[in-house]
């Protein structure tokens, strides 16, 4: 019982110093509270809240606070949805690597959500992604190499992309499913040479 009431009052105090730091102007500590409120965390779930916290901190420049921002505005949570603010604060994270913001950036330009629909646009923010190990933003690249949008057609490129994201586990099966279908339009030759892309790109990244 001792033991359940000191690590109540560790969580407690820690949550204390977190919301002083926060109402101090931190910016990470205003993140973290804003993102207390989105799950609920020590706090009524309220995604209004989280907002507010997620804008002191963005307006500071924390990559982290701007995508939060930009996806309360995706998803009108807490925010009317609003695709032309959350382009703007996905790209202010973008603009500063943030990968999660670099796919729904390019995910808005893909759709034409926000800002004009721009296959070019949506092709760099997703391959800034994928070169960081982004899945999401690998099996998009891989489909817009398949269909010629935005960058030349390409089924080596496409198949590389894919098989990187398929192999990351974090994707549903049917992107699996679209990497043998573009398999299916390719020769052996290149289904090899997209194979030893994919290789070199993940033994460049593990050095």
């Amino acid at each position: 019982m001792r033991a359940i009431a000191v690590f109540v009052f560790l969580i407690c105090g820690a949550y204390s110093s977190a919301a002083i730091a926060s109402e101090q102007g931190d910016a990470k500590a205003q993140w973290m509270r804003g993102n207390s409120h989105v799950v609920g965390r020590g706090v009524p779930q309220d995604y209004a809240e989280a907002a507010q916290w997620f804008r002191l901190a963005a307006e500071q420049g924390l990559a982290e606070a701007q995508f939060a921002l930009g996806a309360l505005y995706n998803n009108g949570q807490g925010v009317p949805q609003d695709y032309a603010e959350a382009a703007k604060w996905f790209r202010l994270a973008a603009e500063q690597g943030d990968a999660d913001a670099q796919t729904r950036l390019g995910y808005l330009y893909h759709n034409g959500q926000g800002v004009p629909q721009d296959y070019a646009a949506a092709a760099k923010w997703y391959r800034l992604a994928a070169e960081q190990g982004d899945a999401d933003a690998q099996i998009q690249l891989a489909g817009l190499y398949r269909d010629g949008s935005g960058v030349p057609q390409d089924y080596v490129e496409a198949h590389k992309w894919a098989n990187l994201a398929v192999a990351s586990g974090t994707l549903p099966d049917s992107f699996r499913k679209m990497r043998d279908r573009i398999a299916g339009r390719m020769t052996p030759a290149q289904i090899a040479e997209a194979q030893k892309l994919a290789r070199e790109w993940m033994a460049a990244r593990s050095k």
